[in-house]
Formats: C-alpha cells, sequence, structure tokens
C-alpha cells in the first residue's frame, strides 16, 4: 500500500472522529491535565483511538509482523510501523520473514562515516548535519524509526561494536548524541537509542549478567542516554541483550524507575531482536514494542510465530484471564500511537532524499573532521599532490569495501570510494602502485571463513613492490569481519590480524620511508610504532572514504580529529582487564565491572597509567598555542556556572582547528574519584598566524558526584581544580576553584 495515501486515509477517517467526541471534551479534561509537558489535543487523540480499538487490536500493535514492521489496524486506517537498522545509513531491504536481502535495485544509500570517527569530530554541529541527512535518507526510504544512534561506553578495545558508539566518555557521547537526534527528528523519523543498557561486550551478550555499582551505573553508563532522552526528545529507545542484577534489561525495572518515571521518556520501547525472555516481566518492565522473537520469523513452529511472541497471544491471555489489567497494553499503545502522530501520521512530513550531492558533502566533511594524526615524524605528512613520485599503496583495506559485514550495521552503498581510488584521483603526477599485501577472506555474520588467497605470496608481493617506491603508504587495521569489528562476537586479539605485523616488519627492512593508515573503529596494539614515520587513524569512513583520506594525506585538509577513547600501549593496562577474566569477558554468566567509574582516561590518569595515545589526542599539521587560561571567579555557589576563557593561537603555516577541553577534578574528596573528568570542550579553527578567544561554560551542578547512600546525586564543597589543554594527558594550564 502506499503509505502516503495510506496516511491522508487516516486523516480522514480522524476528522470525522474527532468530531463525535468534541463534546466529550470535560470528560477527558482532568485526566489530560496532569499529562505535562505534552500536547493535550494529541493526547485526547490518543485516548479517543484507543477506546475504538479491540484488545486484540491492541496487542497487535506491541509485537512485530515482519522482521522490521509491527502491526497497523486497517479498518480504522492506521499505519504500520516500518524501521531499519542504523546508525551509519539505511540498511537495505529485509525480506518480510527472513534475514536475506529482498533484492531491489532502489534501497542503495549513502553511507556515513561510523560514530566512532563522528565522536572524533569533537564537533556537535557536526553531528546535527549528520542527523538531518541520515533522517532524510530514512524517510526516502518510508522508514517510521532508524534503529540507531548508539552510546554504550567504549570499555574494552575487543568488544566487536564499539565502532558504532561515541567513545569512553560519558560527557562527550553526551554532547554529541542529542544534536543527531535532533538533526534525525526533525525529519518526521524516530531515532532509536541503542542498547539500554550496560550492553558493552558482544562476547555472551544474550545472558551475561553484569554487577556494576549504583555510582558508576549514573556516572559512566547512563548519561549519554539521559542527555538523549532529556535534551534530545529521542523518541524510542532499544533494549539491550545483557542481565543486570539477574534480570535481562530488554524488560527491567530500570525502564520504569530511571527512563520513564525520572526521565519522563514518553516515547517507545523496543526490544532488540530476540532480547525478549518473559511474558510477564515484558508486559510489567517497561517494554513496548517487541522485535525479532525466534528470529525465523512466521513458521509453523509456536516458538517463532509472531502470534507466539511473549507480548503477542500469551500477553493477550494474561490480560483476558485477568493476571494482568488492561492498563497495561493501553499505555504501550497510548506510546506507540504517539510515535505514529510524530511520524507516520504526520500529516506534514516529507518526502526526505537519498543520493544527492549535499548528503556526500556531510559524510566527507565528517570523514576528513574525525581522522585523527597519532604521529607525524619528520612531517611526513601532508604528502604532497603535485610531486611527481611514485607511491606504494600496500594493504587489503586500501580496496576493501567496509560497508560490507559488520552485523546489522551493514550497509548497501551506493558507491563507496576505496582509499586507493581516492589517492589515484588526488594524485595524478604521482605514479600509484598498488598490492594487496595481507587477505582476510569475505564478512560473513557469525562465523570466521579464511581467505583462500596464498598469504606468502600476497606477501613477497607487496615487498616487490614496497622497494620500488619513494614512500609507502601502508593501510591496515581491522574490518567488519566476525572477530573483528563486527556484532556477535568480540575480537579475539588486540594486534592487527591477518598477518599484518609481520608484513609490516618486513616492509620496513626494504622501505623505511613508511606511513601507516589504520582503518578500524578500535584502539590496537602497536609494538611497531616506532619503526614507522606517522600514524593516522582512519576510522570506517562510509561512501566517500577514499576521498576523505586523500583530503587528509594530501594537506587538502588539516586534520583536527582527537581519539575518542584511549589506547593503551599493552591489553592489561585497560582498566577492564586489569582485572582478569571476571571483568572481561565474565565467566560466561556474569561478570563484574570491578574498575567501576575509573572507565579509560579516568583510570590512566587516576592509577597513572601511561597509554600509547590518551583520550582528545590527536595532531595538527599547525601548531597551536593555548594561553591567556583564566576563569571568571574563584568561588561559586551550586546555582551558579564555571565560565573558562582561553587564547588559542596558530602558530604554524596553515589554517587549522584545535579542540580545547576542560577537565574538572578534585583531589581531596571524600568519595573515590577519578583524578579529573571532561566537563567541556570546544572546537575552533584559527587562520594562520591569528588567535581566537575560546569561552566553555560548566554548570557548577555538573560536578556532582552519584552518592550510593542517598540514591541521588551530592555536590561536595570545597577545593576542585580546573585542567585547561587539549587532550586528557596535555594539559596546558592548572587552576583552582572553590564550591561554597
Amino acid at each position: 500500500m502506499n503509505r502516503q495515501k495510506h496516511r491522508i486515509k487516516f486523516y480522514g477517517f480522524l476528522v470525522v472522529f474527532y468530531g463525535l467526541f468534541v463534546s466529550n471534551t470535560e470528560i477527558y479534561a482532568q485526566k489530560i491535565s496532569v499529562k505535562s509537558e505534552i500536547n493535550q489535543e494529541l493526547e485526547f487523540k490518543i485516548d479517543s483511538i484507543i477506546s475504538l480499538l479491540t484488545l486484540e487490536e491492541k496487542v497487535a500493535m506491541c509485537h512485530a509482523q515482519s522482521k522490521f514492521s509491527t502491526s497497523g489496524v486497517g479498518r480504522l486506517g492506521i499505519p504500520e510501523v516500518w524501521m531499519s537498522d542504523g546508525p551509519h545509513g539505511v540498511r537495505g531491504e529485509i525480506n518480510w520473514d527472513n534475514w536475506g536481502y529482498a533484492k531491489w535495485t532502489n534501497d542503495s544509500i549513502t553511507a556515513f562515516p561510523a560514530l566512532t570517527c563522528l565522536a572524533a569530530t569533537f564537533n556537535p554541529k557536526l553531528s546535527k548535519k549528520y542527523g538531518v541527512s541520515i533522517g532524510e535518507e530514512a524517510l526516502y526510504r518510508e522508514k517510521d524509526v532508524l534503529l540507531g544512534p548508539g552510546v554504550n561506553i567504549y570499555r574494552t578495545p575487543l568488544n566487536g561494536r564499539n565502532f558504532e558508539y561515541m567513545g569512553e566518555d560519558p560527557f562527550l557521547a553526551s554532547k554529541m548524541v542529542v544534536p543527531y537526534i535532533h538533526g534525525v527528528q526533525q525529519n518526521g523519523v524516530a531515532a532509536c537509542l541503542k542498547h539500554y543498557v550496560l550492553n558493552n561486550q558482544e562476547q555472551w551478550r544474550e545472558q551475561i549478567n553484569v554487577k556494576v555499582s549504583d555510582r558508576a551505573l549514573n556516572e559512566i553508563y547512563l548519561p549519554a542516554f539521559k542527555a538523549a532522552v532529556v535534551e534530545g526528545g529521542v523518541w524510542s529507545i532499544m533494549g539491550a541483550y545483557n542481565q543486570f542484577r539477574g534480570q535481562h534489561t530488554t524488560h527491567h525495572e530500570l525502564l520504569n524507575k530511571i527512563l520513564k518515571d525520572d526521565w519522563a521518556f514518553d516515547g517507545v520501547v523496543i526490544s532488540d531482536w530476540g532480547s525478549t525472555h518473559n511474558t510477564k516481566e515484558a508486559a510489567l518492565y517497561g517494554l513496548d514494542m517487541e522485535m525479532g522473537t525466534g528470529t525465523d520469523g512466521l513458521t509453523s513452529t509456536k516458538l517463532n510465530a509472531y502470534d507466539n511472541y511473549y507480548l503477542a497471544d500469551p500477553f493477550l491471555q494474561m490480560i483476558k484471564n485477568g493476571e494482568l489489567d488492561e492498563s497495561i497494553v493501553d499505555d504501550k499503545v497510548r506510546r506507540i500511537l504517539r510515535l505514529m502522530f510524530r511520524t507516520n501520521m504526520d500529516k506534514s512530513r516529507g518526502f526526505g532524499r537519498i543520493n544527492n550531492k549535499e548528503h556526500l558533502d556531510v559524510a566527507r566533511e565528517i570523514a576528513t573532521e574525525g581522522i585523527v594524526l597519532l604521529k607525524n615524524e619528520n612531517s611526513f605528512f601532508p604528502i604532497d599532490p603535485t610531486k611527481k613520485i611514485t607511491i606504494a599503496v600496500i594493504g587489503e583495506n586500501a580496496t576493501r569495501k567496509m560497508t560490507l559485514g559488520g552485523g546489522s550495521s551493514e550497509l548497501k552503498a551506493k558507491n563507496e570510494i576505496s582509499p586507493l581510488k581516492g589517492l589515484q584521483d588526488k594524485y595524478k603526477n604521482a605514479t600509484i602502485i598498488h598490492a594487496m599485501g595481507y587477505a582476510s577472506g569475505p564478512p560473513v555474520y557469525g562465523r570466521v571463513i579464511d581467505s583462500e588467497l596464498d598469504a606468502e605470496e600476497l606477501k613477497n608481493e607487496a615487498i616487490k613492490v614496497a622497494k620500488k617506491a619513494d614512500i609507502v603508504l601502508f593501510f591496515g587495521g581491522l574490518n567488519k569481519n566476525y572477530q573483528q569489528d563486527c556484532e556477535g562476537g568480540d575480537r579475539i586479539n588486540f594486534g592487527l590480524p591477518f598477518g599484518q605485523e609481520t608484513l609490516l616488519k618486513e616492509l620496513i627492512d626494504v622501505n623505511k620511508n613508511i606511513g601507516v593508515v589504520l582503518v578500524s573503529g578500535n584502539a590496537v596494539a602497536m609494538p611497531w610504532l616506532s619503526k614507522v614515520n606517522a600514524v593516522m587513524q582512519g576510522w570506517y569512513l562510509g561512501s566517500e572514504a577514499g576521498n576523505a583520506l586523500a583530503d587528509v594525506i594530501s594537506g587538502t585538509i588539516n586534520p583536527s580529529g582527537k581519539l575518542p577513547f584511549s589506547f593503551p600501549v599493552q591489553l592489561t593496562d585497560n582498566a577492564a582487564h586489569h582485572y582478569g577474566e571476571i571483568s572481561y569477558p565474565g565467566n560466561g554468566e556474569y561478570q563484574e565491572y570491578k574498575e567501576d567509574i575509573l572507565v579509560g582516561y579516568r583510570w590512566h590518569d587516576t592509577q597513572k597509567i601511561k597509554p600509547l595515545f590518551a583520550f582528545g589526542y590527536g595532531l595538527s599539521y599547525t601548531n597551536f598555542d593555548i594561553s591567556d587560561i583564566n576563569i571568571d571567579k574563584k568561588t561559586y555557589s551550586p546555582s551558579e556556572t564555571i565560565k573558562v576563557t582561553c587564547k588559542v593561537s596558530n602558530i604554524g603555516a596553515v589554517t587549522g582547528s584545535e579542540v580545547v577541553q576542560v577537565y574538572v577534578g578534585k583531589s581531596k574528596s571524600k568519595v573515590k574519584r577519578a583524578a579529573k573528568e571532561l566537563k567541556g570542550f570546544e572546537k575552533v579553527e584559527v587562520k594562520e598566524g591569528s588567535s581566537k578567544t575560546v569561552e566553555v561554560l560548566i554548570a557548577v551542578k555538573d560536578l556532582a558526584y552519584y552518592n550510593e547512600s542517598i540514591s541521588d546525586w551530592s555536590l561536595e564543597k570545597g577545593t576542585y581544580e580546573i585542567y585547561v589543554g587539549n587532550a586528557s594527558d596535555n594539559i596546558s594550564k592548572k587552576l583552582k576553584i572553590n564550591i561554597k
């Protein structure tokens, strides 16, 4: 059915229907008055519609009818709800009843950079552009819910889905996720924030039972979710697979108590695909829409048929026999209808657009701003594109499509520019020679298929090519294969896979003028770091990957990305791994977050463990000086705002952007604290030889810690330290303030 006609048909029904109920307005007035901050007319319409629905129709709206849709009510013109995987692009069309692709010819899209890259920009304005663009593409594809973004915290570099998230710091994730949500939802498409909560690894994700303190839960793992709800106004949230304190998080007291009560979330909680386990818990503990249970879809078996989902016939029977009150399903349907009025029943919603130049430009801009320059000895980068030189481009990642694989974030990109193609287009005067060097195998979900190519032959060919070159660019890192950067399994090694370390060593032996471009969404071990001239973190950059990398490698764009997570020297330097297997990955049933609040740079700073590359770190082709660092006063009350100012001077030869980062610590505290925590940042572009004044505002109330003894936030009085710099380990000045 044409969904636009469906929408018009429904509104025709609603106008007639609503007119019949005008005389009953007083009956609803008292009920409506208590629904704070919600449009009263809309709530009246929703309640009116619910009164027309049969119990069976209401229950049918609470569970899937296909892989990515839920039922409408045809007799009333209420549409179905259609969803698509995200968060880096709108996934290709999936079959109604199995995981195969439908093989449409019109479902190719723009692939945007992975969210680790977006976080590395430290630029909320770009996050808004990202959201607007991907929301337009989802709308064009007639999707009502985009399943993203993800804000699970980067706890271990082995997590297979880290590339889908926004790094290790809750403040950075909070500031970046809100504009993304605003951008998506201004199109009349719901963002679906995921995965609520504590889904910080893929290994044993379906059953692992997480033990974590209330303080770490509230200070580290919940803030980005809270910001998305309270500031972002997100319309839907996805539950997680794992358990927390013995209860699956898709139907957990956390959904009602924190999400729906404390934060006043008025949207829909959607299960992850197959994360629902119990009808009564699903009914009572906050789940509104059940998806993916059984995974085989509508079959003859009771296990997988949609009518046998937990929130289907079993839910219906519990209501009919009086075990559950009908008001429970009414609340779920009320939320679903509210979602519909914001999306597919919003008569002002447009039609979207897809694969246009503006979206490609946004993808390229985000990619170039997110690329992080980690090492640049002897100004190896940028490489002048006008020179007549021979450049050896070596590595499978120079040509491999990175939009394929990775699990649910796999994309059917209309076009994906490879790094090799981007360099060939940029370096018209150079001779570019290429060798694969190493090979992995095809991306297949849930299993590893080794490459059939001869590894020794590939290596020998790469060495021959390297000998002929003036410069070697090695494109290594990870990929979207199972047990790499991929859903459903974690990495099994911290080092580079597929024989890359051996290959790199032999390449260095024959040509020392070598730079490394890492394509990955995770940190990797770098025992070879001292032997190479330069390292660039290239992420998964989407449709414009090759063009963006060529822009930065050539100096057309000056790199300004900053790491959104720490790179440890060795795996045991990471907090989650420091405490052994019970901390990560657990024993198969249970794990304990023993590092508590000391995640990422909080751990490195507090324990004085030097990282290989610190959170917030990233080089430029120019040099900056941060000076004249001041605060507006020395003493503040809890209701006031701290104003930090500084001057950023570009003392180099090219225009560039710097990120001023402001951290706050309290060395003499009555509770355990991290040495410092990010509380503000500002990215600023400065022309060569020029300076700009930067202002960062920090609300004093945001310096509070979560006090477990009162289950609420407490603000300590006394002395705090303000740290201003351009990385968590590179502080230009430390100031002291007093909170009275």
